[in-house]
């Protein structure tokens, strides 16, 4: 083999790499989102009460939501979902928290069902910040929970750490989204081209509220060893339920996560409730 030969073998290979780097910075987003979108004009329909909500960003977006009430409400879960579907879907499981006295809030991510706007890690924060400055003018903080699932346990995190609620549940949470990357692209340099990092290992530590992680020891898409390493974190307020046999989207269909749910809900009525004054700025 020549030396030529030999060089051109390099030029092509690190062409290739180059080139597999470049595509999966271009097609990340439809792997990271998955949304359902709606058309402006759905009709959202249910047989019990709601109401939907529209927030109105300083770029120009638009961020749907729905809000489920109870009479008599114990307090408010704010749920931000996975990164598929829409609340549409996802607000089949509103109910799983209003059984227990709770009002619930869902919103949709930009791209996701009726909200609108161009989309952003930083966006995407903001709007979340800006939906509970919303929401804290009409339940104090003492009473609001924050439950992530999935894609939205980072967002739900870095809530968390800005304010001041009673609360944040983590559903099957990842450690950053680039940890979540190199398991399948181990090859490639992730936090160079990732465009979307959402570390909740960095913000978890700014986290004043009790934290509780629910997780299935069979995960393949995200390791129950995300959750482990999270809590490690702040081992002091932070209790770790994992859901033995539980994948990454079947948690529901194990009886022991209602069962674990309902301690946490009922745990959270319980604990003391104290509003810190450390609040980090936005990174």
């Amino acid at each position: 083999m020549t030396t030529s030969t030999i060089l051109w073998g390099i030029v092509a290979a690190v062409a290739l790499y180059l080139l597999a780097m470049w595509i999966v910075y271009q097609i990340q987003e439809y792997f990271i989102f998955k949304p359902e979108k709606l058309p402006s004009s759905f009709q959202f329909k249910y047989t019990i009460p709601f109401t939907e909500l529209f927030f109105n960003m300083e770029d120009g977006a638009i961020i749907n939501g729905l809000l489920f009430p109870v009479q008599n409400s114990k307090g408010l879960v704010i749920y931000l979902h996975g990164n598929s579907k829409s609340i549409k879907g996802w607000s089949k499981y509103a109910k799983d928290f209003m059984q227990h006295g709770f009002d619930v809030v869902m919103v949709d991510y930009r791209g996701f069902g009726k909200s609108i706007g161009s989309r952003n890690e930083r966006a995407l924060k903001n709007d979340m910040q800006h939906v509970y400055q919303y929401l804290v003018q009409r339940y104090p903080e003492s009473k609001i929970i924050i439950y992530g699932r999935s894609l939205g346990s980072g967002f739900a995190a870095k809530l968390a750490s800005q304010n001041h609620p009673r609360m944040v549940i983590l559903d099957a949470p990842y450690y950053s989204l680039s940890k979540v990357a190199e398991r399948f692209l181990p090859f490639l340099p992730i936090p160079w081209i990732l465009k979307y990092n959402v570390r909740t290992n960095a913000v978890i530590k700014y986290v004043r509220c009790p934290i509780r992680i629910i997780h299935g020891t069979k995960d393949r898409l995200i390791p129950i060893s995300a959750s482990e390493d999270l809590a490690a974190i702040m081992p002091s307020q932070t209790i770790l339920y994992a859901i033995e046999g539980g994948g990454h989207n079947n948690l529901p269909s194990f009886p022991i996560y209602y069962e674990v749910l309902q301690k946490i809900l009922d745990e959270a009525l319980q604990v003391p409730y104290e509003k810190h004054l450390h609040r980090p700025e936005l990174f």
